[in-house]
């Protein structure tokens, strides 16, 4: 029998099942992957997020980590959603042209996009480049692995450089963001703290013209010194009289020795009642004057403090805070690494002979319970 002859018949002999689960499926998987499908390159590369840590106890290293400048996985999964978000598909778009390059009419209807779908919207465009960018990040190392798949190698290696680039920029902007934030907050902590300052300043300087005193404490203690000079001689002049009195009382120098006892008297009240003699003394003063005293110096510490801040600020903005660190460069793939044809068209022969048991041994069970 001829071989033209030969073949219906076997196909004839062949379970409808199997042709429908395994021989179809095959072939169309053969002329696909062996004819049709088309290679894909894979641009790998590797880069670390890094953020140089301060070992600081002043209040401005506390800002800093406050700032986020000490969380570098953070604005590594920052710049991996970045690397993924609709900007950088304009931008890529923009400058590479890359949705024209996905849909160039010579790649194969599955893979080009918009594919079988036809949606050529921004939006499906979008979501079918996420599916051709993938970026994982090690927790344990915290390096990120940028893969990139294209059509040609040389658009694989564009795409991943440019995006690496473009995390760059970003972690660019977040530092100037932070520094300009920083020393913004550092400068307006000075500027209130100066109003505060000169506010004090001046309402001391307005008691001490209004009252006419300089330092109450200071200026008191002249009196004080006074006082106690004129007491000793009191306590002399009244030991005089009282030995003259004793001596001889109709001594003509007792009624001499008495004015002057009362004039001492008279001398040592006006200079107490000048020290601590009411609202117009000295100590009356003292407190409302130690009060604004109190309260200039507090706002000269506050202000002094806030410019060491600011300065520390300043030199701290000179610094990059983070750095998109490239550990592996992008690769330029020499050959396809996708798609896996022979393993491909393998798979698809095993699934194909796992439906065809699983349906035979469900449709026999069938029959058997329906005889």
């Amino acid at each position: 029998m001829k071989l033209s002859q030969r073949l219906p018949a076997a196909l004839q002999r062949i379970s409808p099942l199997f042709l429908a689960t395994v021989v179809l499926p095959t072939l169309l998987a053969l002329i696909y992957y062996g004819l049709l499908a088309s290679d894909v390159y894979i641009s790998e590369s590797h880069f670390v997020i890094r953020s140089p840590e301060r070992q600081s106890t002043s209040p401005l290293g506390f800002i800093l980590k406050g700032a986020g400048f000490s969380r570098a996985e953070d604005d590594a999964h920052a710049v991996q959603n970045f690397m993924l978000s609709r900007d950088a598909v304009r931008a890529l778009d923009g400058e590479l042209g890359i949705k024209q390059a996905y849909s160039a009419a010579d790649l194969d209807l599955l893979s080009r996009f918009p594919g079988l779908d036809w949606d050529d919207s921004f939006e499906n465009f979008h979501r079918y480049f996420q599916k051709q960018v993938t970026i994982q990040l090690d927790p344990t190392s915290s390096i990120s692995v940028l893969t990139v798949r294209a059509f040609s190698a040389q658009q694989a290696e564009a795409i991943n450089r440019r995006l690496l680039e473009l995390g760059e920029q970003l972690v660019n902007r977040l530092n100037e963001r932070g520094r300009d934030d920083l020393i913004r907050y550092a400068a307006k902590e000075v500027s209130d703290l100066e109003a505060k300052a000169k506010g004090a300043a001046l309402a001391l300087a307005q008691y001490r013209n209004a009252q006419g005193v300089i330092d109450p404490e200071r200026q008191s203690s002249i009196p004080l010194q006074q006082i106690a000079k004129l007491q000793e001689e009191l306590i002399a002049t009244k030991a005089q009289r009282l030995q003259l009195e004793r001596v001889a009382r109709e001594n003509p120098q007792l009624p001499l020795l008495q004015q002057r006892i009362q004039l001492l008297e008279q001398e040592i009240e006006a200079a107490s009642m000048r020290v601590a003699g009411g609202d117009r003394s000295l100590a009356g003063k003292a407190a409302e004057f130690q009060r604004l005293a109190l309260e200039k110096e507090f706002a000269d510490k506050m202000l002094a403090s806030a410019m060491s801040t600011l300065e520390l600020a300043r030199n701290e903005a000179q610094r990059q805070q983070l750095y998109l660190e490239r550990v592996a460069q992008p690769s330029l793939p020499d050959q396809a690494l996708e798609p896996r044809r022979i393993r491909n068209i393998a798979s698809v022969l095993v699934l194909g002979l796992i439906s065809w048991g699983v349906l035979g041994m469900l449709i026999a069970g069938i029959r058997e319970h329906q005889d």
